[in-house]
Formats: structure tokens, sequence, C-alpha cells
């Protein structure tokens, strides 16, 4: 621990003076091993591993070096060393960019206190650069600022800079911008793709290198690229390329290493030599043969599972993901007594605002929730939960001497009013202040240089349609929602996967149009090239239209800078049905704490708090009941101005409720309603 986490412990009446030195997690590796590298039998594969359950062997014992800060792998008895000793980490998964910056410290200390020595951090491409050439490490993206927190507070780091990070991240964390050149091929020896790679590290890297722990940082390890075994391309050329960049701009002291499932074939093509071979797997699982695959590509070295599963992600229409906290502590007792290192992914998952959420692709588009709690041992608003008091007491070692700070503090601020302002379609002017773009045919996000949010397709019936027609799209070219509306009358939505046909009636030059929403891009497996909006031209009982009107919407433009709270309301708007902002204010009593907001009878949309994108809500699709507002983004004193984008449908009164606590329901239709 440094002196300033140590001077903040103790003011904080966290540590008692006489306990202050004692040996954090990374020092030792359980209350019942003493402090050594891996026994003989580590060396022998996964016979050896089960041996090592069995027996206590032989102990290694050496002196830290006091000359100089190391972290370094040891071959021969299969252990890495920090400063010349045996070490072995327990370390949890945090990401700065699904956690408030205000509630940084208050994570990383209860994963401090949890018994954790170390953390290990993503860094999202896409994050950072956000258009070719410009970058953002200000405010929530200091990641520098975020590092040095971790150093502050006496916690090691490894970091995971990608630059594919998967995460559950939109696009895996590469830029969406670089779908800018259609037939790029990501992840691979690709020049186009290299070049951007290879910009991009030379700006992120630099940053990374004086906290590396031989620097005098707290950066023990880095990884290159990410799970890239389970990526089709197969590429060893592109990991060559990479391996030489970071070697380039970290230097030839770094420890470097790779992580991949268990599977033979996701091994051969993630890893790479000169790259230590990590592997992830979760509770449930044979550690024993886990380590075993390790051990036939890392015969010898120490052992490590660089993501083992707290619990899992929710995916909307599918049920809230569960893991037991017993269930948990049993697979992690079984890998520290075999002396490995462990990270838990996730430690702390947090939350996806704004437009951040990824999707998966496993047999149909899967989008991912607005909450990233995924069931870890800090809740998605910080709290310590059953799973990591479980945790706390299988790790054991000498933990920090105090309590573990409690949970943040909760509001239920209760019901609160809202009224309609407009329908979307009457506000294109605020929202597209640039205008249109005439195009014969539908253009992409990615055409248009859209990365996230919502398009407008706008075009006139060229026919009268007496009969219902059938109004479609080639196969897999809606992306990935659509909100149809004809005469500014809302029809229904087109869905990525399995939408049933819309069909409409009209005369010759009726309006149609078609808002696209972008739910977030694929960011696992073969499909990372995920272009959205209409890829395809949309057609009557087959045949095609065109002369289309486009409006990129910058939403949250217009709602930063004040819109629709600066506005007078649109006197025209009547109804609930279709696509249509509204807005609301409310008091807290003198206090901003987090909160939690529930949607009744709402269906599907966005919310904003001063300005703020909390992010999608889908209560008809669940599980997710609740969004998270955390109470940084709260004015204490003066009123918090909501605004609402609801797509498809409001309730006949517009109210929101704020709780105290989350809901996750599993609500898998429309006619389904959470209650509390």
């Amino acid at each position: 621990m440094g002196l300033p986490a140590l001077a903040l412990l103790l003011a904080a009446g966290l540590l008692h003076t006489q306990d202050s030195l004692a040996p954090t997690s990374g020092e030792g590796f359980s209350k019942n091993q003493p402090h050594h590298c891996l026994s003989q039998e580590a060396q022998e594969g996964a016979a050896g591993l089960g041996e090592v359950l069995k027996a206590s062997s032989s102990s290694l014992y050496l002196q830290a070096s006091p000359l100089a800060r190391s972290f370094q792998l040891d071959y021969e008895h299969n252990c890495f060393r920090k400063d010349g000793a045996p070490f072995r980490y327990i370390s949890g998964s945090i990401h700065y960019a699904r956690v408030p910056r205000p509630a940084w410290r208050d994570r990383l200390l209860k994963m401090y206190m949890s018994g954790l020595s170390t953390v290990q951090v993503y860094v999202p491409w896409n994050y950072h650069e956000t258009l070719p050439g410009v970058y953002d490490f200000t405010g929530n993206r200091d990641v520098e600022a975020f590092l040095d927190l971790t150093a502050e507070l006496g916690l090691l780091v490894i970091l995971r800079p990608g630059p594919y990070i998967c995460a559950e991240w939109e696009m895996g964390g590469l830029p969406a911008w670089l779908l800018w050149k259609p037939d790029i091929i990501l992840r691979t020896s690709d020049p186009v793709y290299l070049a951007a790679v290879d910009s991009w590290l030379h700006v992120l890297l630099p940053k990374i290198k004086p906290r590396l722990y031989h620097q005098g940082g707290n950066v023990i390890s880095v990884q290159v690229e990410n799970e890239y075994g389970s990526y089709y391309a197969c590429d060893s050329g592109y990991l060559r390329h990479l391996l030489g960049s970071f070697r380039a701009l970290l230097g030839s002291e770094v420890l470097l290493f790779t992580t991949d499932s268990t599977r033979a074939e996701e091994l051969r093509c993630g890893t790479l030599q000169g790259l230590y071979a990590t592997v992830d797997f979760g509770p449930g699982s044979n550690v024993t043969e886990a380590f075993g695959a390790q051990r036939r590509v890392e015969p010898k070295g120490p052992l490590v599972n660089s993501e083992y599963y707290t619990g899992w992600l929710d995916y909307w229409g599918e049920a809230h993901a569960s893991t037991s906290a017993a269930w948990v502590a049993r697979g992690l007792e079984d890998m520290l007594q075999l002396g490995a290192n462990i990270n838990m992914y996730m430690f702390h998952g947090g939350t996806n605002f704004a437009y951040w959420s990824g999707a998966d692709y496993k047999g149909q588009y899967k989008p991912v929730t607005t909450s990233y709690d995924y069931d870890a041992p800090l809740s998605e608003a910080g709290d310590p939960t059953e799973k990591l008091f479980a945790i706390r007491t299988v790790i054991s070692k000498p933990l920090p001497v105090g309590p573990m700070p409690p949970a943040t503090p909760k509001y239920a601020y209760g019901w609160v009013a809202l009224r309609k302002h407009a329908d979307l379609l009457d506000v294109l002017d605020v929202l597209c202040p640039s205008g249109p773009i005439q195009s014969q045919f539908p253009l992409t996000f990615e055409a248009l240089k859209q990365v996230h949010g919502f398009v407008l397709y706008h075009t006139q019936l060229p026919w009268d349609v007496p009969d219902p027609a059938t109004l479609g799209a080639p196969p897999h070219s809606i992306c990935d929602r659509g909100y149809v509306m004809l005469q500014k009358e809302y029809q229904g939505t087109l869905e990525r996967d399995g939408q049933t046909p819309l069909h409409v009636t009209g005369r010759a030059g009726d309006t149609l149009d078609i808002l696209m929403e972008n739910m977030g891009r694929i960011s696992f497996g073969a499909n990372a090239s995920d272009f959205k909006g209409l890829l395809g031209n949309l057609s009557l009982n087959s045949r095609p239209l065109s002369n289309w009107l486009i409006y990129p919407l910058a939403i949250d433009t217009a709602v930063q800078q004040g819109w629709p709270h600066a506005a007078l309301p649109k006197s025209s708007s009547e109804g609930q049905v279709g696509p249509a902002f509204y807005t609301g204010t409310f008091e807290t009593p003198g206090i901003a704490w987090d909160t939690f907001v529930k949607f009744p009878g709402w269906s599907k949309g966005l919310l904003w708090i001063n300005g703020f994108n909390l992010g999608r809500y889908w209560t008809c699709r669940g599980p997710q009941q609740t969004l998270f507002v955390p109470g940084s983004v709260l004015h204490a004193g003066r009123p918090n101005n909501i605004t609402v984008l609801e797509l498809e449908g409001a309730p006949p009164t517009p109210l929101l409720l704020f709780l105290d606590r989350p809901l996750y329901n599993r609500t898998l239709g429309c006619s389904t309603t959470a209650t509390d």
C-alpha cells in the first residue's frame, strides 16, 4: 500500500495503525498457504494440478530484492515474481466507463476492502477516439486519473487496452467509424485497420508507460487484444503486429499476455509466442481440467484465470441472470488452493449509459440491457452483496482491517408527472438542424457518419395502396429496429430478426417515415462489422421504394443544450402513440442521492436527466424494469429536468416512479406489467 492510501485509510478509520502494514491479498496465497510459488506438481499438467489439491508440497521461500521494482514470470517455479519475491494476485474487474467518476473512489475502496490486491481494467477505444483523430480523455474518460486513483488506494492494475475488448460494449470497443470503409476487415492484418490501430496505440500507450510497475507505477501486466481465438480470422500476423507495437511503445520489460477460453481451437488461434497465455472460465468448471488446458499451451509459469465469472450479463427479453454466491465462492476456493491467480469478472459491473451497450449474435441478434449489474459482488449501484462477503470469507488472508464501506444511500423520490412536448416528426428542425440528405436508396448509419442513436428515413408512397400491402425489407437489413409512421400515424415496428410484417394502405403522395434505432453493435464473435440503419431497400408488396430524405438525428446534442425544456411545447401534439418527447421536473429534498426510475405503462425509449443520457428502457421486453440514476447527475435545491423519448406508446397519464431499489423482473411481452 502506498503512503497516500495508508494516510487515506487511517484518516477514514478503516485501518488500525498496528495493522496498517499487514500483507494485502497479493502478498500471500491464502490463510492456509504460506508465501510461495507453485509446487513441483503444478508443472506437470492437469494430473499434477489434481495432486496440488490433495497435499501441500515443498515450498520455495525467497527474499524480495530491495534494489529494483519488477513484475516477471518465473517459469521454473510456476509463479509471478514481484520485486523478486513470489506473488499471486486476487483481482476484480471494474470498467471506469460504466461507473460515474464521482463514484470511482467508493467502488475501488470497496474492492480493496474485499481483500483484492489488484483490479483489471478495460480501455474502450471508441470511448476515447470518438471520431478519427478526435480524442477525449476528459471527465469520465480520464483513464489516467482512474489509474492514478487505483495507485493511491494501494491497488495494482491489470490493463486490457484492446484494441478489441468485447466487454459487451458497443462494437467490442472498436470505433464504428472504422466501418466508414465498408470493406474493412476488422481484427486482421488489413492495412487500413492496422493503420487505425497503430495511430490509436501511439496516443494511448504513452499515457500508460509511466504507470507500468517497473517504471514506478502500478500496472503489472497488459493484455494484447482479447479472446482472439474466438474470432474467425485466426490471423497470427495480426497478433505479431500488435506484439511489435506494444513492445515498441511500452518497452521490453512489461509482462504482456493473452486471454482465451479453455477450448483447444481458441487457444491455438489466440496465443502467440512472446505473449503469456491465460484462460477464462466460470464456476462449475472442472478447475483441474481448465488449468490443464492452459498447461497445454503454457507448460510452465503461473496458473491464471483472467475472467472468473461471478455472474452474467442480461439480454433484453430474457430472464435476469443469477449465479449463486456459494457456487462462485466454491470455485474461487478451488483455484486458490491450486495457487492460481484469479481475476473475477465482474467485481463491479455498473451501467451501460447512453448508447454504450453492445450485443451478441447467437442465432439471432441479442442486444444487452442498460444495466450491467452482472449479478456481481458489488451491485450496479456499488452496494456490497452477499456474494461479496462470501468471496471475502474465502480470500480470508490478512484482510485490510476495518469495516466494509456501506451501501451508498438511496432515495425514493416518488411519482413525477410528465407531459408530452412534441412528436418526433414535428421537431426534425431541432434534431437535424443541417437538414436531410437526399438519396435514391437508403443509406446506412455508417455511410451517413452517424455512430449512435437514430436516423429517420422519409419518403412518399409512389402509388395508391387501396388494399393492405406488406411493408418489408430483405433479410437482415433492418438494423436494428424501425418505427413506422404513415401520414404521421404510428403503424408499428420492423425488427432485425423475425419481425411480423407490417401491412399498410394509403394514397400516392402519403408520407412514410421509418425511425431506425441502433440498439448496439455486436461485441463478440465473427459479426463485428455490424452496420446499422436500413441496409437494404424497403418495398411494398416487393415493389421497391425510392427517393428518400434521410435525417441523421442529433438528439443528445439538442438535449445537452437545454432543449426541450427551453422550448415551448408543440400545440399540435395529440395522442400518446408513436415516437414522441415528454418532459417534467422534480426537486430533491435538499439531497441528491442515488435512485432508480421505473416506467409504469411505458413501452420503450430513452431517459435524460439534466442532459445526461441514462440509457435505454424497454419495460415490456424486460427483464430490466428500472434505470439507475446516480446521485451525481442530480441537482440539490433546484429543479431536475427530465426528458423522455418514448418510441412506441406512452401511458394515458405519463408518470415516472423513483424508487430506492432496482427491479429486475422477467417480462417477455408488452401485455405484462411489472409490479412493485
